[in-house]
């Protein structure tokens, strides 16, 4: 797999997002030891980036990836999360980037992920209520301390990264990005511009780009997505129905499928762009790290760059 870096650490140009083994997207703890089979794979196939976070359960997942990596942390980069809360039913999110959170967060974060420290600790939304100066210096601390090899923030604006910086060095910024959610295109080239690591969540667009779900009832009871936007009114989803169709006359063109298609573009949009799609199956996840070896022409990127934006609001 071709290599990308994150704060001069080398890892795979595409990455394992965990969230979906235990949280959003329905079922979760009854696949278990799958998904633990899935994570040990993505680390045979060069896919050592690992992303997860406290709220995701909440808990649960870095209780996951934690087990999962027993034994085999020295081959992973491990990425986790702080700053919000939520519950198991509504999905209801609060933001909490007050510093004495960050601080016993990350102690917590370290005995459920099973590790004296984690590759990344990323700021998952700036609190509104707090300055983000506040709140990065206390990020900082996790860096002095020897808890947090690096720091990254998450759905910055190129002026929120800017005031980071003067604190401390950002290593990565993670925000939504494929072919029907552009909106940080502006903060991605800020990101190459100065070789901070973009990790690209959602480059799939929450499984939309697959081609796999065409109708609200594809999605199980208990999957969040039947909430969301863009999937829970049918004349909005039928309508971005138009963007996968492109997408799949790409695919047929490389005889590769429309997810390879999606992640590729994402690779494409900057050197430090790193997708990290998230998967509980082997062969997805097979399917999404061959991604790093297609290359789109010029043609293919006009193509998927005409696309219009995706109706509807993303949250």
């Amino acid at each position: 797999m071709e290599k990308r870096t994150v704060s001069g650490r080398t890892v795979g140009a595409v990455g394992l997002g965990c969230m979906g083994m235990t949280w959003a997207y329905g079922k979760g703890e009854t696949e278990r030891a799958e998904h633990i089979r899935v994570i040990h794979r993505a680390l045979d196939l060069g896919a050592n980036l690992i992303d997860t976070a406290d709220v995701y359960g909440p808990f649960t997942n870095e209780e996951l990836v934690g087990d999962a990596l027993v034994g085999h942390r020295e081959r992973a980069f491990l990425a986790t999360k702080v700053g919000l809360a939520t519950d198991r039913v509504k999905f209801d999110i609060t933001r909490n980037g007050r510093p004495e959170h960050v601080r016993s967060s990350i102690d917590e974060s370290l005995k459920r992920l099973r590790t004296g420290f984690v590759d990344l600790y990323q700021l998952h939304r700036v609190d509104p209520a707090v300055p983000i100066e506040e709140t990065w210096g206390a990020m900082a601390e996790t860096v002095k301390a020897g808890k947090a090899k690096a720091i990254g923030l998450s759905e910055v604006t190129l002026e929120e990264l800017e005031r980071a910086q003067k604190i401390h060095p950002v290593a990565s910024v993670q925000s939504e990005l494929s072919l029907w959610t552009r909106d940080h295109l502006a903060v991605v080239a800020r990101c190459v511009a100065e070789n901070i690591a973009f990790l690209a969540y959602s480059p799939l667009g929450r499984g939309f780009l697959t081609g796999r779900f065409t109708k609200l009832s594809d999605f199980e009871e208990g999957d969040w997505r039947r909430t969301n936007p863009r999937f829970r009114d049918e004349a909005t989803l039928q309508a971005n129905l138009a963007l996968v169709e492109t997408v799949g006359t790409v695919a047929k063109k490389h005889g590769r499928t429309p997810a390879q298609i999606a992640l590729a573009w994402t690779l494409a949009q900057g050197s430090t762009v790193i997708p990290i799609p998230g998967t509980r199956k082997l062969e997805r996840l097979e399917e999404n790290l061959a991604s790093s070896e297609l290359e789109l022409d010029a043609a293919d990127l006009a193509t998927l760059d005409a696309l219009p934006e995706a109706r509807g609001s993303r949250y």
